[in-house]
């Protein structure tokens, strides 16, 4: 008998997970307990953006191989194995992580855990989560010891996530049992077939592994933003410095792109979230340089306002200002601590008529900061703007011919936030191109 899959929570994560599991050959229910959302997925529809996600869920919805429900009693009987993919946010008015998803899965479906099952999570979680939620599933599961638990964390890239999933740069699984092993291996062996490095570990190393992923790249961004705020003091160029850094095999080219800085549902929240529970074991010292490398990305946003207020003559009033982009990176529709809308809010509040496009994310963003003016396409929010700047690296903004966008504007002045058009070619078109970290 082929193994049978449920996936609890069908946000980002659960849907490109439950998808991605249906296209290695297996039956697949997501479950979710908000009823519009499994309403929208089971008619094949993804209520978010993500390339390639919509085709590979319509597939195996019309195929019958995926389906969703909200029911756990359904979901309970039917998988072998269950995925838990539901979020763990930032607490309000803490660091910590906000757990109540994660234990409510458990709460909800281990009574209905009746034959032996592995339930598996995928979920970001603080160390030590594992290890608690394994007992309590053998609590609640009539099952008992037979309901076992295991950790095999994400590391998707939003905008990549189908590929990330089906086609890894790494497996981590975190057992306690040769049982569990066998199962996960035997669930991903087309991917370990294809040569996907697999690493076996105990169950904090596994949480620690996702943590620790996210707090490195954190830091790279986060250094080479502070590379930047010396190269503006020094007049150096941070663009060069950072290419110059690149050839250094020990170090790459990537993540090095100084600019506005990280946003979005993992890495603020995630490296706060470390920090939080590694002052709760006592080690707190270790981890007190995320502090530095969380304020180093918060700077960043305060620092483009304070460029962009310096091209308006010291003041946003009166001034129409254009702003290209609204998620917190391309490809994607998660305006989540978007440092583009974060931008384009303090300016307004600072008096300026903000303008916002975005290929995608202009319904999220509508919901979240109704008070922007919001309009249909760049050459449109550029009308008039006695400023532009361009805070979400999408294609289209890198394909913008400055010359064309230059009849529409009020002065041909740009901020560039991400480091990303070509500063030769907008200078050549009469515009007075400023970027973070360079002359």
């Amino acid at each position: 008998m082929s193994i049978r899959v449920t996936v609890i929570g069908t946000g980002y994560l659960g849907a490109t997970h439950a998808a991605a599991m249906a296209e290695l050959g297996y039956d697949v229910i997501g479950i979710d307990v908000e009823p519009e959302k499994i309403a929208e997925l089971s008619a094949g529809r993804v209520p978010f953006y993500e390339p390639g996600l919509d085709e590979l869920l319509a597939k195996h919805v019309a195929s019958g191989r995926l389906r969703f429900t909200t029911d756990y009693a359904e979901a309970g009987s039917f998988g072998d194995i269950h995925f838990i993919c539901v979020g763990t946010p930032q607490l309000k008015g803490e660091f910590a992580a906000d757990m109540r998803y994660v234990d409510s899965s458990i709460e909800m479906l281990a009574p209905h855990l009746t034959r032996p099952c592995l339930v598996v999570g995928k979920s970001t979680v603080p160390v030590g989560t594992a290890a608690r939620v394994a007992d309590r599933l053998t609590a609640l599961a009539p099952a008992g010891s037979d309901a076992e638990l295991a950790w095999n964390p994400e590391f998707l890239r939003e905008g990549f996530a189908v590929e990330d999933t089906l086609r890894p740069n790494r497996l981590v699984i975190g057992v306690t049992s040769e049982r569990a092993e066998q199962v996960l291996r035997e669930v991903y062996a087309p991917l370990l077939d294809a040569g996907v490095p697999l690493v076996v570990t105990d169950l904090p190393t596994s949480e620690l592994v996702k943590a620790s992923a996210n707090a490195f790249l954190a830091t790279k961004i986060s250094f080479i933003n502070a590379m930047a705020e010396v190269c503006e003091a020094a007049g150096a160029d941070v663009t060069l410095l950072a290419k110059a850094l690149s050839y250094d095999d020990r170090i790459g080219g990537k993540f090095l792109g100084a600019g506005l800085g990280f946003g979005g549902g993992c890495l603020p929240k995630d490296i706060r979230a470390f920090m939080a529970r590694a002052g709760e074991l006592g080690a707190d010292q270790a981890l007190t340089f995320l502090r530095e490398v969380d304020a180093i990305n918060m700077r960043r946003r305060a620092r483009v306002v304070e460029l962009a207020r310096e091209q308006c003559n010291g003041s946003f009033l009166g001034r129409r200002i254009a702003v290209l982009g609204a998620a917190f990176k391309p490809d994607s529709d998660d305006i989540r601590d978007s440092p583009a809308l974060n931008v384009a809010a303090q300016i307004q509040l600072q008096g300026g008529d903000v303008s916002v496009y975005d290929p995608k994310a202009m319904d999220n963003a509508r919901k979240a900061y109704p008070s922007l003016t919001y309009v249909d396409s760049a050459a449109e929010a550029c009308r008039g703007a006695h400023l532009v700047l361009h805070l979400t690296e999408w294609a289209e903004f890198r394909a913008m011919d400055p010359a064309t966008l230059g009849e529409v504007v009020a002065e041909r002045k740009i901020v560039d936030g991400r480091n990303a058009l070509d500063l030769a070619q907008w200078r050549a078109a009469g515009w007075t191109y400023r970027a973070l970290g360079r002359p």
